[in-house]
């Protein structure tokens, strides 16, 4: 290793959806990228991602969700993550997310929202931005 700290991203999968190989393909992209990438698998609760999170101390955490649930389960996370001091990692989203709740992701703390057709150099450079600002 150069001695360069590589970014660590935690992916979780929360909720009830089973389909990941979008969230296994961006985070293969990740490592092949530089990342140290943690992926937590398939049906993951708040409280799981929270504990992950504590436990694994990512440098951002990215979710994918394609079940429509996108704003509960994020305000609901960003609502623990606080409770747990752990508040300032930054949330990336992809998946299945409309326009129409991009501004209201925002509102709630998602960090940048990435949906389907996003090249991974751009999803590449934002993580890198999001968390030098950190």
């Amino acid at each position: 290793m150069n001695g360069v700290k590589r970014i660590r991203v935690l992916l979780a999968k929360p909720g009830l959806d089973g389909h990941d190989r979008g969230v296994k393909v961006v985070g293969q992209a990740l490592i092949e990228a530089g990342f140290e990438v943690i992926y937590t698998g398939l049906h993951q609760t708040i409280d799981q991602i929270v504990q992950a999170a504590i436990q694994e101390d990512p440098d951002v955490i990215g979710l994918s969700i394609l079940s429509g649930a996108h704003l509960p389960i994020c305000e609901k996370l960003v609502e623990e993550m606080k409770k747990h001091d752990i508040g300032d990692v930054p949330i990336v989203l992809g998946g299945v997310v409309p326009i129409e709740d991009h501004d209201k992701l925002k509102q709630i703390g998602i960090a940048e929202i990435f949906t389907a057709g996003a090249v991974f150099g751009e999803i590449s450079e934002t993580i890198k931005k999001t968390t030098a600002s950190n």
